[in-house]
């Protein structure tokens, strides 16, 4: 009974997706925040890489036991597991800082590949379009980076943060 009541909590929590990531580095990273701060990570395909790529292990370490993992074949796939949660996309193009906006406990916070983004199409079924402020000379920051950015803003809107230990 408990463990069936914990996962139905784990399976309505945030979640964040990488729709076609890259950078093996990137995604390890994203493992290893996911884990860090009890986030399902979604991995929309194709990937940029070999999925047993070591670089993947290595930015990730250990930790990538303690996440949880969804693959999907593609967009469409992807689509139909979230149900009617709100898809919450990062875009260097969106207008709206991630700063004003009121996330929900179970937001999917969307990221697009490294190089391009995310195609318009998969753009247009977003509910939400946000972008991270940051200085006009340069031009966008490390997938990873943004990740943990955005996630921390939601998980502290919505109280999901990890406790601190108490010290003792």
């Amino acid at each position: 009974m408990l463990a069936s009541r914990a996962y139905r909590l784990q399976s309505r929590a945030m979640r964040i997706a990488l729709f076609e990531p890259e950078i093996a580095g990137n995604v390890g990273a994203i493992l290893r925040l996911g884990a860090c701060l009890g986030t399902p990570i979604d991995l929309i395909e194709p990937l940029g890489f070999t999925w047993d790529d070591r670089r993947v292990r290595r930015a990730a370490m250990d930790y990538i036991d303690h996440v949880e993992i969804s693959r999907h074949q593609d967009f469409a796939g992807f689509k139909a597991s979230i149900g009617t949660r709100r898809l919450v996309l990062f875009t260097t193009k969106a207008s709206q800082s991630a700063y004003e906006f009121a996330f929900r406990s179970d937001d999917v916070l969307l990221f697009g590949k490294e190089s391009a983004g995310v195609p318009q199409t998969v753009a247009e079924d977003c509910q939400a379009r946000l972008r991270l402020p940051m200085r006009p000379q340069v031009r966008s920051m490390n997938l990873a980076m943004t990740a943990a950015l955005a996630l921390g803003e939601a998980l502290r809107q919505t109280g999901a943060l990890p406790e601190l230990p108490v010290e003792g």
